[in-house]
């Protein structure tokens, strides 16, 4: 099937995780049908709503085991964050997530500060996503929310998927906070901001004018990959294998999907990306 898609689709904006890999190990299949598209002259640009940068995406990529061929470049909410940071962030923002993602802090000339000194709230994810409840958190968005933060907001998912467990991410601490009545920004999918800078980069690699038609966005979750492709007019190809259910066919989870994104152009619902 992804050979029809390779033809009709020079560039493919490709989600990385559920879709390249489940957080744990990449999907082969997956992987090998990226390179092939890129051997026939495609262009792949992988968009994730990672919360760290392009180069610490790459990172993690390659130490999961994912082969450096599959991609011509990477796009992450991280990326959009930076911008955000610098805008609304002055000289320091409160940090709320895992120490892995303080990467995303290089190059800002933006620092961690304690919530006393900062000028807003910068959530990569949950402290512990292992472990935590989203209950632990009442107390700091209230907080927060007592001192007027702006909370940026580096990863829109709200779940993913890591092996068998269902994690949760920023969107979800996020979701919580502006139900609190806190401001959020929103970095990543499905909001536009990220789409453009991929838009760029594929301008960039390829050299020439590529424009919607040219492009597949291929992502599992409906309220960020799919949502924002529809939003940014975009075709899309469901992955219905990682927080998307197919359990009772891929027929019922498409329908699904389009239930809660009537505006969704999927042009195909799959497990997985086989070639043939």
């Amino acid at each position: 099937m992804m050979q029809r898609f390779s033809d009709a689709y020079a560039v493919w904006f490709c989600d990385i995780w559920g879709v390249v890999h489940n957080g744990v190990a990449p999907f082969p299949i997956t992987v090998a049908a990226l390179k092939r598209h890129r051997a026939k002259g495609g262009t792949v640009i992988l968009v994730t709503n990672s919360p760290r940068s392009n180069l610490g995406v790459e990172t993690q990529l390659r130490e999961i085991g994912v082969d450096p061929a599959s991609h011509d470049g990477i796009v992450t909410s991280g990326d959009v964050t930076q911008v955000l940071m610098r805008l609304h962030g002055g000289e320091g923002v409160y940090h709320v997530g895992a120490a892995r993602d303080h990467s995303i802090y290089d190059g800002t000339g933006v620092s961690r500060v304690g919530l006393d000194d900062a000028q807003a709230v910068l959530c990569t994810g949950l402290f512990d996503d292992l472990n935590d409840r989203l209950e632990d958190y009442e107390p700091l968005l209230d907080d927060m929310k007592r001192r007027g933060l702006t909370m940026i907001c580096a990863n829109p998912d709200k779940i993913v998927k890591k092996g068998d467990r269902i994690l949760y991410c920023a969107g979800k601490l996020a979701e919580i906070y502006a139900a609190r009545g806190g401001e959020v920004l929103m970095a990543g999918k499905p909001f536009a901001p990220i789409y453009d800078l991929a838009m760029a980069e594929a301008r960039r690699i390829t050299g020439r004018d590529i424009d919607r038609p040219d492009i597949l966005a291929i992502g599992d979750g409906p309220e960020t990959d799919i949502r924002g492709a529809a939003d940014y007019g975009l075709d899309a190809l469901l992955v219905a294998e990682g927080v998307t259910d197919a359990s009772e066919g891929l027929h019922v989870a498409e329908a699904e999907v389009l239930r809660a994104v009537p505006h969704a152009r999927i042009v195909a619902t799959v497990h997985d990306l086989s070639w043939t």
